[in-house]
């Protein structure tokens, strides 16, 4: 069986103080988890292991560097991310791609220096707004797998988040009709490129305004095995009603 991940993005937000939502959300997950994983800001992230241990809850960085070192003055590298003890590392998020002009082949790059320093890619995926409303939606998403995961994509290595841009953040959600369709074209295009035995294992993740009262409809969708959240994941009390209609999927 595929495993299931909630994944928790707390993008420019948060403290050490924040990090006692670590212990709060592990007194709240349910004796069936899935796999968590919390992405704080950099600065955070040793701490965030720290305060992780015992917990079974997983760190992530919300991005690396494609090289490996170099003069890349307030960049942070793979191999750095996971001398903190971070497993886990986003690339190619909306927000990267859209403010930071990153590409298909920049987050092609970052997914292979992040297996290189032992991390699990994270590598999202997206339409904007004007693509959903043109009924592009499909041939975006075909061009940015095809563009952004490199050829040595396995199930342990690579996690897939469908964020649909126009849903981050703004409370707009897809109907589960259009949650199934794009999910289903994915694995199709995984299945097409690397053979059913690694496309059947790879966890498909939806992100978009995932909030506790749309996450158990969310999950019905039998190629969603996770979900990707933003703002819902920086309070334990909020996350953890996720979490648990992941467990219950």
């Amino acid at each position: 069986m595929r495993r299931k991940l909630a994944a928790g993005n707390w993008k420019m937000n948060g403290t050490a103080a924040s990090l006692t939502e670590l212990e709060a959300l592990k007194s709240s997950l349910p004796t069936n988890a899935p796999d968590v994983v919390i992405c704080p800001p950099a600065p955070l992230l040793y701490r965030a292991t720290q305060a992780a241990k015992e917990t079974g809850i997983q760190i992530g960085a919300q991005d690396c560097h494609m090289q490996e070192s170099g003069a890349f003055t307030g960049d942070v590298s793979a191999s750095m991310i996971a001398d903190t003890g971070a497993t886990h590392v986003i690339v190619g998020h909306s927000e990267r791609r859209d403010a930071h002009e990153e590409r298909d082949r920049d987050v092609r790059k970052k997914a292979k220096t992040a297996w290189a320093a032992g991390l699990t890619a994270i590598i999202c995926i997206g339409e904007t707004l004007e693509d959903h409303e043109a009924n592009n939606t499909l041939d975006i998403i075909a061009g940015q797998l095809a563009g952004s995961l490199p050829s040595a994509v396995t199930p342990t290595n690579t996690v897939i988040a469908y964020e649909p841009i126009w849903a981050i953040g703004t409370g707009k959600v897809p109907t589960l009709e259009q949650i199934v369709e794009v999910h289903d074209f994915i694995r199709e295009r995984l299945t097409s490129r690397y053979g059913t035995e690694i496309a059947d294992m790879i966890p498909l993740l939806y992100g978009g305004s995932v909030k506790p009262d749309n996450a158990a409809t969310i999950f019905k969708a039998a190629n969603v095995d996770g979900a990707l959240v933003g703002g819902a994941s920086l309070k334990a009390a909020d996350f953890a009603p996720i979490i648990t209609a992941l467990s219950q999927s």
